[in-house]
């Protein structure tokens, strides 16, 4: 019997994969030798031993189109928010076709702590805070698995909130131009980025509203030794307690869509009780 739940665990979290992890990870696996922010660098008994990382380099222009972008995002609101609530509809797609469909509650305290939950009745409710990670269904509680919680802390490394408020001040950093582009069949101007880690990043900023329509990423993939390239599509911005929010965001993988998210609310500077990023108990998943 237990092998049977934990069967039909692997079921379920696999159809909802790419829709849940939307707002949770990506579906390939970091490089091996990658290291989050608030990972312990390798020789961290030995600080000597580690070169010192290089100053940023930013083109003057890079700035100046960054700082507007910041602007028409909300300027020091969308600097300075702590947390954003949202709810609404996720879904995964395969082959360009639904395959999964599920509301969902997204609870974000930034940089890296987020619940997030799926589902109608029996609720699947993912947590992740730093390098912790929980998983919590109607068979109860377990550890999410490595690799996941690997995915979720690239995925969130490179989120439009955390891009833009630390990546790019990020000692190591290359920020400079990169022309224009067409998203969507829309100009758009294109920041190009290379961060500590070498991971090779593309803004692409509408001309007109200055607001960010898609973050290109590559990530190396351990298994295939190529490297994956990811694509995150923001749209449909509306203006929510002065910040731009973008209601809509679509997931490509190596340009195929993968999953969307459709919020139909946000509210920005919610409290959350204490124990919201915690380990779970079973309790949890009816409140």
């Amino acid at each position: 019997m237990a092998s049977g739940k934990r069967h039909l665990r692997a079921v379920a979290s696999g159809k909802w994969q790419a829709a849940a992890l939307l707002l949770l990870a990506a579906d390939s696996l970091l490089p091996a030798a990658y290291c989050s922010p608030q990972d312990p660098p390798a020789q961290a008994s030995q600080p000597s031993a580690q070169p010192a990382p290089r100053p940023a380099i930013i083109d003057p222009k890079a700035q100046e189109l960054l700082d507007k972008v910041i602007q028409a995002l909300g300027g020091p609101a969308f600097l300075h928010f702590k947390t954003v609530t949202t709810h609404g509809r996720a879904f995964s797609i395969t082959n360009e076709e639904t395959t999964g469909l599920a509301p969902y509650d997204s609870f974000v305290e930034y940089p890296d702590k987020r619940r997030f939950s799926y589902g109608k009745k029996k609720p699947v409710i993912l947590i992740n805070n730093g390098d912790n990670a929980w998983e919590l269904d109607r068979y109860g509680v377990i550890l999410q698995p490595p690799e996941q919680v690997l995915r979720w802390k690239i995925t969130n490394r490179y989120s439009l909130e955390n891009l833009l408020r630390l990546r790019v001040r990020e000692p190591g950093i290359l920020v400079q131009m990169g022309g224009v582009d067409f998203v969507d069949n829309l100009p758009a101007r294109v920041v190009e980025i290379v961060d500590a880690n070498q991971v090779h990043l593309k803004l692409y900023v509408n001309r007109a509203s200055l607001r960010p329509v898609r973050v290109t990423y590559q990530v190396l993939n351990p298994q295939s030794q190529e490297q994956d390239e990811y694509a995150d599509d923001y749209s449909d911005y509306q203006v929510i307690q002065g910040i731009a929010t973008p209601m809509h965001i679509g997931r490509l993988v190596n340009d195929e869509r993968v999953a969307e998210i459709f919020r139909s609310s946000a509210r920005y500077d919610e409290n959350y009780p204490a124990s919201y990023f915690s380990q779970p108990t079973t309790q949890s998943v009816s409140e």
